[in-house]
């Protein structure tokens, strides 16, 4: 009787110790599983209008084409930046626009699609939105919480720099201080300077 006891609480211990042992693996697996804060949460264009009309956050949209090396570049180097990251998350709605897609979109009750010219061409929801602007990519368009054009930036910026300019519109700094004197007064909280 005392041998079947033992063995009875032997493998309740072992099925207790599996047990825990599962639910362990399963939250670490879960925690892995969670996106997280430090990449930029990129929204599709029309979900990023939809919510930005309903709570007035602004929209921060990096128009791209595929062949840009310098587009890849500002992805991998600047916006893969934990705290650039976590700074365009909370302060905008993100959009990656690829300059080139085929497919049609309506913005403030009007029909936007690709034009072709020659081999390649563009969509003209970029021509609307980079409006006095020649077409250079990346170009990074800031728009208000009723989505009108705030400030269009192209070509690729430094961590160091995009920090600065995405605080300047994040903040609202632009509708009081002119760029020339917050540029030179900024002080770096997010990203260090020796970098």
């Amino acid at each position: 009787m005392k041998n079947y006891r033992v063995t009875f609480l032997f493998v309740v211990a072992i099925i207790a110790t599996s047990f825990t042992f599962i639910q362990s693996n399963n939250t670490i697996f879960q925690t892995i599983q969670q996106p997280t804060r430090t990449n930029v949460e990129w929204l599709s264009f029309e979900e990023a209008v939809e919510r930005s009309e309903k709570d007035g956050k602004k929209i921060m949209i990096e128009i791209y084409t595929e062949w840009c090396t310098w587009c890849k570049r500002m992805d991998t180097i600047t916006l893969e930046q934990p705290a650039i990251a976590t700074y365009i998350n909370d302060n905008f709605y993100a959009v990656k626009f690829d300059a080139e897609t085929q497919r049609e979109i309506t913005f403030k009750e009007r029909q936007f699609e690709f034009i072709k010219r020659g081999k390649k061409g563009y969509h003209s929801i970029v021509a609307e939105l980079l409006k006095g602007h020649r077409l250079i990519y990346p170009s990074f368009v800031f728009l208000d919480g009723e989505q009108r054009v705030i400030q269009v930036i192209s070509k690729y910026r430094s961590p160091q720099e995009f920090e600065r300019i995405i605080s300047y519109f994040g903040q609202d700094h632009h509708k009081r201080t002119p760029w020339s004197v917050y540029r030179k007064s900024y002080k770096s909280t997010l990203i260090s300077n020796d970098k």
